[in-house]
């Protein structure tokens, strides 16, 4: 009984409307997001690793590994829509049992509590959602993997430098690998998660930091005996780090005592239609939602390109930080989304709604004291990918220009996301697609092109309109969750 316990249990369930239980949310929220934040963490370092080695490669390098893990980024981003519903869909799922399982225990009827337990030790709901996560992956890599060796091609009609698209395809070619790898490890990830238990997954990108750093350093600069590759060992290095994030997490998954009884290869190969369609159902527009901010941040990074290697240079490492410092409200987000989903899930409109809000305050605290950094260290910190030199100081100085604007939209940027992610645990998906369309495109978008080259601000009218983008979202998301979760939609 007590190892089915383990397995069945999702988290304290938190009761009241005091300070004691918004203050008891706080801390399980906490519990979850500062693993799953460090694992976000984990992720941007690895591709950040890439960036610092290749800077100090050369700008060229520099510049052509951004434009191309901007490529890489988009099309990773396409896949990953079902795979972001696998959490909302297993914390429901467990919510839904949980709950089942507490009015069994109440009503004192430990035949019927022994059945539930018995039953979602080998949650078969789980199980499906989990298998069907892993064959949309495999349904979706390959026209995926496609499009990613025309990245010279696709960079070429966007009107950038002939040397840097070809550079940046030779770049995302060695890299093409481990996209497939890297997405069915973010199922495996929210498979874990979304049972309570961020560690295991948290671990393995740490050790995957330690394992593409020494292999950025050994094919980019060839050393130890192999030879000097340059941006096409910095694309192997970071494809080997995917697969080894996935070998590793299936490993945990199918041995770890907790996470084993799931048996989430058990009749791999049999279909289950509904958790499928579902996936796909909820997880295009959550892809969706994505990409429209994503294409956003992308469609500046080209635009960069067009004012130059020191605009693109500058703007790479700028935009590096805040992608950093987003983790950790996404991170908080994620959380957010399984305490929002448990909650809803056992039809808890208040605690729902108090898990949501909980999420968004906490995010607000981190990115002010990111802010604070942002405004006060700028040059230091764009100096940790070019050294102050008369030939990089005009890189520098729009860098420190850029940091500035960033600052300035980190407590909309955390706000944003963290009201996002706890939509996402009421499964509210399309809302928050059509919110992000509307803010980042027909907002953001237009703020940018006026800005930027209607006045002549060119990259730090890049910049501002980013930012306003980012305003629209924030209000109109915080909003949308407010109306919703006084009523949300019945569980599905």
């Amino acid at each position: 009984m007590d190892a089915e316990l383990e397995v069945a249990n999702p988290g304290p369930r938190i009761t009241g409307h005091n300070f004691a239980a918004w203050a008891a949310e706080a801390r399980e929220l906490t519990r979850l997001a500062v693993p799953m934040a460090a694992t976000q963490l984990a992720q941007m370092i690895i591709l950040a690793t890439d960036t610092v080695m290749l800077g100090h490669l050369s700008k060229e390098a520099l510049a052509a590994g951004a434009i191309g893990n901007t490529v890489f980024f988009f099309i990773w981003l396409l896949g990953t829509g079902p795979v972001s519903a696998v959490s909302p869909m297993i914390a429901h799922v467990v919510g839904r049992h949980g709950s089942i399982g507490a009015a069994a225990r109440k009503s004192g009827s430990r035949e019927a509590a022994n059945r539930f337990f018995v039953r979602t030790r080998d949650q078969r709901e789980v199980r499906f959602v989990v298998r069907m996560g892993l064959w949309s992956v495999a349904m979706m890599s390959p026209p995926l993997l496609a499009a990613l060796f025309f990245t010279r091609d696709i960079l070429l009609v966007l009107q950038q430098e002939p040397k840097l698209a070809a550079d940046a395809g030779i770049y995302t070619a060695a890299l093409a690998f481990g996209l497939p790898c890297s997405l069915a490890f973010q199922v495996l990830r929210n498979f874990s998660t979304s049972l309570s238990r961020p560690i295991p997954p948290m671990v393995v990108m740490g050790l995957a930091i330690l394992f593409n750093a020494l292999g950025d350093y050994t094919l980019i600069f060839g050393h130890f005996g192999f030879p000097r590759l340059g941006l096409v060992g910095a694309g192997f290095a970071s494809a080997s780090s995917n697969l080894f994030t996935l070998v590793t997490m299936a490993v945990i998954a199918l041995r770890l005592p907790v996470l084993r009884p799931y048996h989430i290869l058990h009749r791999f190969l049999q279909p289950h239609w509904r958790s499928l369609v579902e996936l796909f159902h909820l997880g295009l527009p959550i892809g969706v939602t994505m990409l429209f901010e994503v294409a956003l941040f992308n469609a500046a990074t080209l635009a960069m390109g067009t004012f130059g290697i020191a605009a693109l240079a500058a703007h790479q490492i700028a935009i590096t930080i805040p992608s950093l410092t987003f983790m950790v409200p996404l991170g908080i987000g994620l959380a957010g989304t399984v305490r929002v989903g448990l909650a809803a899930g056992a039809g808890d409109r208040y605690g729902a709604r108090r898990a949501g809000f909980t999420a968004m305050g906490l995010g607000l605290v981190f990115m002010l004291c990111a802010a604070l950094v942002l405004l006060l260290f700028p040059h230091s910190i764009a100096m940790l990918w070019l050294p102050d030199s008369a030939d990089n100081r005009d890189v520098l100085a729009l860098a420190v220009t850029f940091l500035h604007v960033a600052a300035a939209f980190q407590l909309m940027d955390g706000l944003q996301v963290t009201a996002s992610m706890s939509l996402r645990g009421l499964k509210d998906a399309r809302g928050p697609m059509w919110v992000a369309g509307a803010s980042y495109w027909l907002a953001g978008a237009p703020m940018c092109a006026l800005l930027g080259f209607g006045l002549g601000m060119k990259g730090l009218g890049i910049w501002l309109g980013l930012a306003f983008g980012l305003l629209v979202a924030a209000v109109l998301l915080t909003t949308r969750f407010a109306i919703l979760s006084k009523n949300p939609a019945p569980a599905r």
